[in-house]
């Protein structure tokens, strides 16, 4: 789960978890917080949806600020949509809310994060041929399997999100020809154990 960073990173309350808390809205501010600006329509063909769904649900997106017109991309008629902030924090108290309604929210949007995870390894590892040599060299899927504790639990997840913000703030510009956006994906989580 994402912690806040800085004024880019929105903090999930109850009433914009409800908002958010559908899969395709899910994929949708995804895809503009990783794409960039697009239209309904342009985003129907991406995720293989209708461009009246994809329609109907940047609105809703827009109606609780995850998304907003991006006008200096419109020309015409054509409607843009760019996604406001650039992350995401979950609040795990959401997930014991009195409301029911709020619970089941939280329990769909962690298990759609967890699906959109796997789906980009997956995506990753069926396209890995297609990128040069360099960038299969350099790609990781790891397992590490530790005994903590919830304090140390916690120091190891602060830990590597300092890690991730270093290079976040080291981040080459967009004109460096060998860059490339980079997915990290961090689980931490208790297992059974025999």
């Amino acid at each position: 789960m994402d912690e806040p960073r800085d004024s880019q990173v929105r903090s999930l309350d109850a009433r914009s978890l409800r908002g958010l808390a559908h899969p395709l809205r899910m994929q949708l501010l995804d895809a503009l917080r990783f794409g960039g600006p697009a239209t309904a329509s342009q985003l129907a063909e991406k995720l293989g949806e209708s461009s009246g769904a994809t329609s109907y649900h940047l609105r809703q997106l827009a109606a609780h600020g995850f998304v907003e017109d991006a006008p200096e991309r419109g020309k015409g008629r054509e409607r843009w949509w760019k996604a406001v902030h650039k992350g995401l924090s979950f609040d795990d108290s959401l997930l014991a809310d009195s409301d029911p309604a709020v619970r089941g929210a939280a329990d769909i949007y962690l298990h759609e994060v967890a699906t959109a995870q796997i789906q980009n390894l997956s995506t990753w590892l069926g396209n890995r041929t297609t990128w040069p040599e360099e960038w299969n060299r350099v790609w990781d899927m790891s397992s590490s399997t530790l005994r903590l504790t919830p304090d140390l639990s916690r120091e190891l997840i602060a830990k590597l999100h300092a890690v991730i913000d270093e290079y976040r703030d080291r981040a080459p510009d967009q004109d460096t020809p060998d860059a490339e956006q980079v997915r990290i994906h961090t689980h931490l989580f208790p297992i059974e154990t025999d």
